[in-house]
């Protein structure tokens, strides 16, 4: 049983990831960047898996998805969404009937993730004066994967489908 149990996660996880992949190879246009759906399987994952599935779903799927399209972020991403996930799926772990508090964890993943993205655009593959042009859509790119992400895993039930299927 706990064998199965393990296959079946490591599976929902791989699935995760993959789509974390395909979803950072488009994106829509904004002005001054582009806006990139993984975010909103990053913060999903998070809400459901453990912080080290979590890491694996957003940092290591990230870092990948980069590699394949755009290689210059690729560690910065890893870091930067690995520790956003790993924030966000603690938060909803210690505190799962606290909504109030599950909001607040994603607040701080994301915070996380601009601030990585922010630092990571100035000191590694960009110059700060662009970091601080892009910083705007950072903040754009985390609020919406924030919104869609708690809104699929708890108003259309995402959750509770997750658990049912694992047990």
């Amino acid at each position: 049983m706990n064998k199965a149990w393990s296959i079946k996660r490591t599976v929902v996880v791989a699935v995760l990831m993959a789509m974390n992949v395909a979803l950072s190879s488009f994106s829509i246009p904004v002005p001054g960047g582009h806006l990139y759906f993984n975010d909103v399987v990053i913060v999903a994952s998070a809400l459901m898996l453990m912080p080290s599935e979590a890491f694996v779903v957003g940092g290591v799927g990230a870092f990948l998805g980069d590699a394949l399209f755009y290689p210059a972020p690729m560690f910065v991403s890893l870091f930067s969404h690995g520790l956003e996930a790993m924030i966000i799926a603690y938060v909803a772990r210690k505190y799962p009937k606290n909504r109030g508090k599950v909001m607040l964890g994603i607040l701080a993943g994301a915070a996380v993730m601009v601030t990585g993205y922010t630092l990571g655009r100035a000191f590694i593959y960009a110059t700060p004066a662009i970091s601080l042009i892009k910083f705007p859509f950072e903040c754009l790119q985390a609020g919406f994967g924030a919104v869609m992400g708690y809104v699929l895993v708890y108003n259309f039930g995402v959750k509770k489908q997750f658990e049912e299927k694992l047990r």
